[in-house]
């Protein structure tokens, strides 16, 4: 990476690694993906900016994929069939996949609603934490900001996770954030502890 000062990070500002070989990269460091998936609302977004502003104080290489901006490049004109989710979170984790090789540690936030194609996401990448940010349904409905939640219960909206399409848990997720029970600190705090015990800091 050239630089992680001074940088928004949030959300999906993009600071690019340096395209070095795995076998160049400084004694110790490791990429790694870290996967924050869950119900539109819960706070994955929160947490992935927060977890990076923690390692951009640190010095570390970060780069934040926001689900939402994505969709407005990487995936534009995926619709919310299964086909396309499953479409969109693949092209993600090939992104995930090429910078974690580099030595990044990248946060990705996207619902990525079924488990069987994350599983095939981690797969892929090997160096992999899952975060499950856990909040209940009714609670993710009273944060509806964008007013998500109350198009699809009209009808507005088709496909919407949690309510006409499933959301399918992790079933061993590394950490779990229950953002309904703990606060955003706490959170970060779960994130940054499980990098540092499997050696990502």
């Amino acid at each position: 990476m050239d630089s992680v000062s001074s940088v928004s990070l949030c959300p999906g500002d993009a600071i690019l690694a340096k395209p070095e070989d795995e076998e160049c990269l400084p004694m110790g460091r490791r990429g790694v993906t870290v996967w924050f998936t869950g119900l539109s609302g819960a706070g994955k977004t929160t947490l992935s900016c927060g977890v990076a502003q923690q390692l951009q104080a640190l010095g570390l290489p970060v780069e934040v994929l926001d689900g939402d901006l994505m969709r407005q490049h990487l995936t534009k004109g995926l619709g919310f069939s299964k086909e396309d989710r499953d479409e969109n979170v693949r092209r993600i984790g090939f992104v995930a996949k090429m910078l974690t090789r580099h030595g990044v540690i990248v946060l990705v936030s996207a619902i990525s609603p079924y488990r069987a194609t994350r599983q095939e996401v981690r797969q892929q990448i090997g160096n992999f934490i899952e975060v499950f940010v856990d909040a209940p349904l009714e609670v993710c409905e009273q944060r509806d900001v964008k007013g998500l939640y109350r198009q699809a219960r009209a009808g507005l909206i088709r496909n919407f996770t949690g309510i006409d399409d499933p959301y399918e848990p992790p079933e061993c997720p590394e950490v779990v954030c229950k953002t309904a029970e703990q606060s955003i600190p706490e959170c970060i705090e779960l994130v940054m502890q499980s990098l540092r015990s499997r050696g990502y800091l």
